[in-house]
């Protein structure tokens, strides 16, 4: 990857002023065996790379809780007061959260980050702010052309623009607008709506990828892993933070440091012994290449072990249908049914069983594909029920399912296997054009990041084959069980 020098220059020089301004902090530390290096060569931005041999458990850097960016520490709370009551819900209650008034914690961060940014030099974060990404590789920000790289990968569904839209237009432009005279410093220019969506934008992707919960000792929200994009908590009460310094670590499924919370100050501390010219890595959570994807714009062959793909509902059912021969007209009755459940899934996650990383941020222990969802086998009974319930117990291969246990777990397995392999045709490329695809090294980052996607996604769909067909042959060669000799079980009972 080139470097434009006058780029490059500045860079450094973003890089130089915001350590100045971090040492400077009270309270604050930097370890003199460390240092923030320029890593855009691998497309990892800033780093922070050991310059001497680091001894486990050593506290790497120290950010005092008073130089964290948030609701706590910004100028705005004495500004606007009245945004800053997360508590208070004026009653406003609306069943779309993405179109209320009502501030949350993303969204509350996000005014904060849009005032600081506009207040230019005279903000007092603007060395930290400066070196924070104008830029982002997260699909967000995706062409469509880049988007259908992804091809039926489950993440296309999970950008959420169009409600990331109605929650700016909400929450954010109301609040900028009604307060004109706090947000732009007389010597700027006012932003238009358009321009401050583009920068709602960006700072929303910033907290996604950059903010930490401040009253949880991890990295990201729990409450976040399911949402769409950069989408607030349903809470939406948690504090998030901007962390300066703990954000410059990049971060992979193998790590040697972990940010420790205490009630003054947030510390970076070795996990293990680091050598000379090793980068400090964080850890984000076992996060599948997409979800990575999604949140971080990057993926990394380490994380792959945590990849997913989902199943529908809808393709099972359509296979069992075929296979119990089940009329149209029936078949929309079972299944609606089947949907009255409580329990009811749309889909089913097929994943590996990935054991944690160790105390130590090391991968110990091998993922493997070893079942397939409870729930599923617990739905597709239910379905099985359900068919015999419609039909009056006419449907003899769902009856005979439903009174051998072995049928049924040969009937659910042949049944998901043949889903399974649908779900993989809907990918327009085979595992093996990907593999080829990724070889051949593809010059365009955000292909080939999708490429990778949909290919551990193909991936699993694999072993979830391999898996089901070795479960079949078991089941195939299984011993018949025997009717027991009356004589000889009389006899027994008469001792």
């Amino acid at each position: 990857m080139e470097v434009d020098s006058d780029v490059d220059s500045r860079f450094l020089e973003g890089t130089r002023h915001f350590l100045d301004w971090f040492q400077l902090l009270p309270g604050a530390t930097f370890h003199k065996d460390i240092a923030i290096e320029d890593l855009r060569s691998r497309n990892a931005g800033r780093g922070i790379v050991a310059q001497a041999d680091i001894a486990a458990d050593t506290v790497l850097f120290t950010i005092p809780r008073s130089s964290i960016l948030c609701a706590a520490t910004s100028p705005l709370k004495d500004k606007i007061p009245d945004i800053f009551d997360l508590d208070n819900d004026n009653g406003d209650e609306s069943e779309d959260e993405a179109e209320s008034s009502n501030q949350n914690s993303w969204t509350l961060l996000i005014l904060i980050l849009i005032y600081e940014h506009l207040q230019g030099p005279s903000s007092p974060w603007k060395p930290y702010l400066d070196v924070l990404p104008s830029t982002f590789n997260t699909p967000m920000f995706w062409t469509p052309t880049q988007l259908s790289f992804l091809q039926a990968s489950a993440i296309t569904s999970k950008i959420g623009q169009a409600d990331a839209d109605k929650m700016i237009a909400s929450k954010i432009l109301p609040v900028i607008r009604s307060h004109p005279e706090i947000f732009f410093p007389s010597s700027a220019t006012p932003l238009s709506d358009d321009q401050l969506i583009q920068l709602a934008h960006r700072m929303g992707s910033t907290i996604m990828s950059y903010a930490f919960d401040l009253e949880q000792d991890m990295e990201i929200p729990e409450q976040l892993e399911n949402d769409d994009e950069w989408e607030e908590d349903r809470e939406g009460k948690t504090m998030l933070g901007m962390v300066p310094m703990a954000d410059i670590l990049n971060a992979d499924a193998e790590f040697n440091t972990h940010i420790n919370h205490t009630e003054d100050a947030l510390t970076a501390v070795s996990l293990r012994p680091i050598k000379k010219g090793d980068e400090i890595l964080n850890f984000y959570g076992p996060l599948s290449s997409a979800e990575l994807l999604r949140r971080y714009g990057y993926v990394t062959e380490k994380h792959t072990r945590w990849d997913v793909v989902e199943l529908s509902w809808g393709l099972i059912s359509s296979v069992l249908q075929s296979k119990l021969r089940a009329r149209s007209e029936v078949w929309e009755k079972v299944s609606t049914l089947v949907q009255q459940n409580e329990d009811f899934e749309e889909a089913f996650v097929l994943e590996r069983q990935s054991p944690d990383p160790s105390s130590t941020g090391l991968l110990e222990d091998p993922a493997e594909f070893t079942s397939l969802p409870d729930e599923l086998g617990e739905q597709f009974k239910l379905c099985l029920k359900a068919c015999k319930k419609i039909t009056e117990s006419k449907n003899d291969i769902a009856v005979r399912a439903l009174n051998d246990k072995d049928w049924r777990k040969k009937l659910y397995l042949e049944t998901t296997l043949e889903a399974v392999m649908q779900r993989e045709k809907e990918y327009g490329t085979t595992l093996e054009q990907d593999d080829q695809l990724l070889s051949s090294g593809l010059p365009d980052e955000r292909e080939k990041m999708a490429v990778w996607v949909r290919r551990g996604e193909k991936q699993i769909l694999r072993e979830a084959q391999t898996w089901i067909s070795t479960q079949l042959e078991e089941l195939r060669n299984k011993p018949a069980e025997q009717p027991e000799d009356e004589g000889r079980a009389t006899k027994r009972r008469k001792m």
